[in-house]
């Protein structure tokens, strides 16, 4: 039998996600780029990095914890730079979610007018799902990319013991709704699952997949209650993955992982860094197709090649992502399990907010 979820409407939910931020002193504008973020990971599935990650993390490392990570209103600031399409910000701090979505559309208008644009950024708080901010470029038409360092190093190097790796994600996003009905999203943390997997488990009561994760002493479990670091996926492929960004991070102002979000060390820096970067297709375009075809018909073309000759029923990233937006279009709303729907009622508990009633929410 399939999970029942609970539907809560969107708006219902955002107010309750950015009541929880203002609650916590960040501005209104970023608290709603906040909500929306999480809404848009839940529309699509992303259950690892919705609302109750996102103020998780937010208590535990940001603005709650006993050294801040994250400092609300806090005001981005452009540093001089000699190359045009290329910018470069010192967050101080704000909250990910807001600088994201910013830096993205910044790339975009970068990209309009050069053909490429990036933005990195130094001193930032983690910005949850970056599929999100990819994903919607694609949208748009363009072909983007981010990656980020993690908040805390939790995983462990190939053939390594202790963890000085975060799960470091990359994204990727490409414009092929034309194509295939959706945009290809190439999202992934470089451990073998999230640390914000591990928490959904744990708060499921289920158990994690094999040589995912270590407990205290170094050794594989199988049990989210006990595991403390986690494993590269791919061996050797998954910890190369993993070291790009922390090199990109190091060339941006980023410092030591293992200090990232601890215990705080005088004269060091301990937030995490950004890198986006959105291209023009027009940009990278030949101009000369095969067999006459344009460039929008010669990657629907290069697409099918790829799922034909007995490959039809293999799947492309983003399919199910975007199957489960189709899934929360038709219930009319974002789709919580009971745990969810407790968890975040505790929020609104917390800040004297209308908290959702289960025995009124529809179900799907």
């Amino acid at each position: 039998m399939s999970e029942v979820f609970y539907v809560v409407p969107q708006k219902a939910h955002e107010a309750l996600v950015t009541a929880a931020y203002i609650k916590r002193g960040f501005g209104a504008k970023e608290s709603a780029q906040a909500a929306q973020m999480a809404s848009m990971a839940t529309y699509h599935g992303i259950r690892t990095h919705n609302a109750l990650k996102a103020l998780h993390l937010d208590e535990l490392f940001g603005s709650g914890a006993k050294v801040p990570g994250c400092t609300p209103n806090a005001t981005v600031t452009k540093k001089a730079s000699r190359f045009e399409a290329a910018e470069v910000w010192d967050a101080h701090q704000k909250l990910g979610q807001a600088v994201a979505v910013d830096a993205i559309n910044r790339c975009i208008e970068l990209a309009d007018k050069y053909g490429v644009g990036t933005v990195s950024v130094d001193n930032a708080f983690h910005y949850l799902w970056g599929g999100g901010y990819v994903m919607e470029a694609a949208k748009r038409g363009y072909i983007a990319y981010t990656n980020c360092t993690a908040t805390l190093a939790e995983v462990v190097p190939f053939q390594g013991k202790h963890p000085t790796l975060g799960t470091n994600p990359h994204s990727w996003g490409f414009p092929t709704t034309d194509a295939v009905g959706f945009p290809i999203v190439i999202d992934w943390a470089t451990s073998v699952i999230a640390m914000g997997r591990v928490q959904v488990l744990k708060r499921e009561g289920k158990m994690l997949p094999p040589d995912a994760a270590v407990d205290k002493d170094g050794k594989v479990t199988l049990d989210p209650n006990q595991a403390v670091s986690l494993i590269p996926f791919g061996a050797h492929k998954g910890y190369g993955l993993s070291l790009i960004n922390e090199i990109v991070a190091g060339f941006i102002g980023g410092s030591l992982p293992t200090i990232r979000s601890r215990t705080h060390v005088p004269g060091e820096k301990q937030a995490c860094a950004f890198f986006f970067q959105v291209i023009h297709p027009d940009a990278i375009s030949s101009g000369v197709f095969a067999q006459g075809r344009s460039q929008s018909d010669n990657v629907k073309a290069v697409l099918a090649d790829v799922l034909g000759h007995g490959n039809e029923k293999c799947m492309l990233p983003g399919q199910l992502e975007a199957a489960a937006a189709a899934r929360s279009e038709k219930a009319g709303g974002l789709l919580f399990s009971k745990a969810e729907i407790e968890e975040f009622n505790k929020v609104a508990e917390h800040i004297g907010h209308q908290p959702f009633d289960l025995a009124t929410l529809p179900t799907a």
